[in-house]
């Protein structure tokens, strides 16, 4: 009991071996497969409706209200005490550009040219990249390269920014919403299964560990019908 008064329920004790951040995927519904046709909505209406469901925490009136503006290419780093709120940046939904949804609806998916977001996992005290933000490319995972012929990036050539980092916690980065890359798919083979696999490059950054599939990296797979 003793040892215990002396944990902050605000950040963790020990965070020397604090891992690379693993990364996810949105929309996730049933598993890493995304697979509809174009011709059929029924089929990829349920990852639009995931998709506006998700970011509806990123609309701009939201972020607006709840977070501040504040100044790319650093890290924002915020002292006082562990217990005080900490002031949260704004990640609007329109930096998402074509993948936010606004003017077009169904993110790309009736088209056959899906968009998919990309988040980092949260890890308290985290600096991603050393002072150089972390970027995303995307490549057929197996198979053939020509499968995968066109992936376009937001905001920017597809990195997160530093200002939303360092995560102070969910106790006291109550608003914190975590930045996302959106990967517009605009030129995939139709009728097949094709597997990709998005990773995040920067220093100290691990994507390479066959173990951890999440670990800095993600595989999933696209399988788009006429």
């Amino acid at each position: 009991y003793v040892m215990l008064l002396t944990l902050s329920p605000y950040t963790p004790r020990f965070r020397d071996r604090v891992s690379p951040p693993g990364v996810m995927i949105r929309p996730y519904l049933n598993g890493f497969t995304i697979a509809f046709n174009v011709s059929q909505p029924n089929t990829w209406q349920p990852y639009v409706d995931s998709m506006h469901h998700f970011l509806a925490a990123y609309d701009d009136k939201v972020q607006e209200e709840k977070n501040i503006e504040c100044v790319p290419g650093q890290y924002f780093i915020q002292g006082g005490y562990d217990s005080e709120e900490k002031k949260a940046c704004q990640f609007k939904r329109s930096l998402l550009q074509n993948c936010s949804g606004i003017e077009d609806p169904t993110f790309g998916y009736s088209k056959g040219q899906p968009c998919i977001l990309l988040k980092m996992n949260r890890i308290i005290g985290y600096r991603p990249g050393a002072g150089v933000p972390v970027s995303v490319d995307c490549k057929v995972q197996k198979g053939n390269e020509s499968h995968l012929r066109s992936v376009d990036f937001y905001p920017g050539n597809g990195t997160f920014d530093l200002m939303y980092y360092p995560y102070y916690g969910k106790f006291t980065h109550v608003n914190y919403t975590s930045p996302l890359v959106a990967m517009h798919f605009t030129d995939v083979q139709k009728n097949y299964l094709v597997p990709i696999q998005c990773r995040l490059n920067g220093k100290g950054i691990i994507n390479d560990q066959n173990s951890d599939r999440f670990l800095g990296r993600i595989i999933f797979t696209l399988s788009i019908g006429k």
